[in-house]
């Protein structure tokens, strides 16, 4: 009987396979030609993990670990791999639960809860377990059993964050992904085999450790550890808020909407980050060497809710705020800066007149009075139509811009005069123990619910440009972040409940040929996970309302 052959074209190039073949021994055919691992394949426009074989003529691509998709694959796979070494290490009975909790450096920090002594000795034998399943290239197995099924095999092996996730789950199945025995779940695709997990560190850290892997724009090379101190206690006073209230992972949250007052949840959170503020203003009240408050963070941070939330503040503590853009000391337009592309290029510190800039700020802190610019984006131009400014014995002003973390913006103001601030929405929930939710997943969803409403931009739009968002946020904002004198985390552990109406309706619109389907694709299945709530629970002065609307402050 003859073999069942299918024509594959892989770019200018057909071939001909026998049906059955697996995408993994093709794409091992073309390793060759690309300097980094192949860990997934486009066939016929829709992703497919390696595993899957031909079943019909194909258009193939290649997903490697220097794509954002491959990246977080890459790990994906590397966090099974990591649980179930800690498992084979240690006395399954003495584990109650392994936590991959948030981003640390270039990794994510992990605990281990159980009568487990996490020491040097014992994160070597968890390193040593996981280079010894990639030298056996142990293989990565996947299955679709029923959700009722997936339930009670998770309660079977004490993960009660995933049993209680499946509880809420609509759909009928679920894909179990195993390394011999240790059966997880994980949300995405991975790799095949062990064999393709070969770059990674363990360090101890804090309470726990961190691994560290490499990053999208160098996927063989393990950078070096580099603690975010500051970043690391705010991310771990999250999620300390998170645990108090019984909330530490998707399902609880779908627990405390279904069978609780979610009302209570929402007003604790909001109270919990109006003290936060209160107690950030009362710092600065208690140094009246202080004129100049610097607010910084990653774009959809709530920057603008926290600005005036932070004045109000203030002005209860006897301060006069007054808020003052950087974006105002934009330089001229045929004086700004262009990138590799020849487009303009708004977010390098050159595209600001840092030299007007200080001397303004400096010139009133002398007690001059001097008028503040206002751009025009229309013209390029800045325009002194303002009322001249003159700081008296009680004002400071509140400066908002991307640069505010950076010293050069400010290097001729002294530093004593100084409060730098640092907001982001840093994602204190979880999926499941082992499924982290990425801070930027959180602040991709608020953004796209923002520019539909404020500026009419469709989610294909806000994704298309998420990247080159995020490239910005490296170069000018990340690197900077440890120079603040505090962070605030702007994340709500309830807002993904809320802003999942607004956001899914935006998300189908995308069709399925475009690019940024694979994307929508993705966080749609994310959201899944959450029963959504209503927006009449938010207050009006809640950092949410900067991105669904409604709120009390003119934005």
């Amino acid at each position: 009987m003859d073999k069942e052959m299918y024509s594959v074209q892989i770019g200018e190039e057909i071939k001909r396979y026998e049906r059955g073949t697996t995408y993994e021994r093709i794409a091992q055919e073309y390793q060759k030609d690309y300097p980094y691992d192949i860990v997934l394949v486009f066939v016929n426009g829709r992703l497919q993990e390696l595993y899957k074989t031909l079943n019909s003529d194909a258009v193939i691509s290649f997903v490697t670990t220097a794509d954002n998709i491959g990246h977080k694959t890459y790990k994906r796979s590397m966090s099974l791999m990591l649980v179930k070494a800690v498992y084979d290490v240690a006395n399954h009975e003495a584990i109650d639960k392994v936590r991959i909790h948030y981003a640390v450096s270039k990794g994510y920090y992990c605990t281990i809860e159980g009568d487990i002594e996490l020491n040097e000795e014992f994160l070597d034998k968890v390193e040593a377990r996981m280079y010894e399943m990639v030298e056996m290239n142990m293989p990565i197995q996947k299955r679709s059993i029923h959700t009722d099924d997936a339930v009670a095999l998770f309660r079977q092996h004490g993960m009660r964050d995933k049993e209680r996730l499946f509880e809420y789950r609509r759909v009928s199945k679920v894909n179990i992904y195993s390394m011999n025995e240790f059966e997880d779940y994980y949300y995405g695709y991975m790799v095949p085999s062990a064999g393709y997990l070969k770059y990674f560190k363990l360090y101890l850290y804090d309470e726990g450790f961190v691994i560290q892997m490499p990053v999208e724009e160098a996927p063989d090379i393990v950078p070096p550890f580099e603690p975010q101190n500051k970043l690391f206690q705010v991310l771990k006073e999250s999620t300390k808020w998170g645990d108090i209230q019984g909330i530490e992972t998707v399902g609880a949250l779908n627990d405390k909407i279904t069978k609780s007052d979610v009302r209570e949840v929402v007003l604790v959170q909001e109270a919990m980050q109006e003290k936060k503020i209160a107690e950030i203003a009362s710092e600065i009240a208690g140094r009246p060497e202080i004129k100049f408050v610097l607010i910084a963070g990653p774009s959809s941070s709530g920057k603008t809710t926290f600005s005036h939330r932070l004045s109000i503040q203030l002005r209860a503590n006897g301060l006069v705020p007054h808020p003052i853009a950087v974006d105002n000391y934009f330089v001229e337009r045929e004086n700004n800066p262009k990138d590799a592309d020849g487009n303009y290029d708004f977010e390098c510190l050159e595209a600001v007149d840092v030299e007007l800039f200080n001397r303004q700020l400096r010139q009133l802190t002398e007690g001059k009075e001097v008028i503040i610019p206002n751009f025009n984006f229309v013209t390029g131009h800045k325009e002194y139509t303002n009322k001249p400014k003159k700081l008296g014995a009680n004002d400071v002003l509140v400066i908002e811009g991307i640069h505010c973390l950076n010293p050069k913006l400010t290097e001729q103001l002294a530093d004593e005069n100084k409060y730098k601030i640092y907001i982001s929405g840093l994602t204190q929930l979880n999926i499941d123990e082992h499924n982290r939710i990425p801070t930027t997943d959180g602040r991709l969803i608020r953004r796209i619910v923002r520019d539909a409403r404020t500026r009419g931009s469709s989610a294909r739009r806000t994704i298309s440009m998420w990247p080159s968002v995020r490239r910005g946020e490296e170069q000018n904002i990340f690197p900077f972040q440890e120079e603040a004198d505090v962070m605030f985390n702007s994340a709500l552990i309830y807002e993904l409940a809320v802003l999942k109406p607004y956001v899914e309706a935006l998300l189908f619109g995308i069709e399925k040929d475009c690019v940024e389907y694979i994307e929508a694709k993705r966080l749609l299945k994310f959201l899944d996970y959450f029963v959504g709530i209503g927006s009449e629970y938010v207050p009006t002065n809640s950092l949410l309302r900067e991105f669904i609307g409604g709120g009390c402050f003119n934005l």
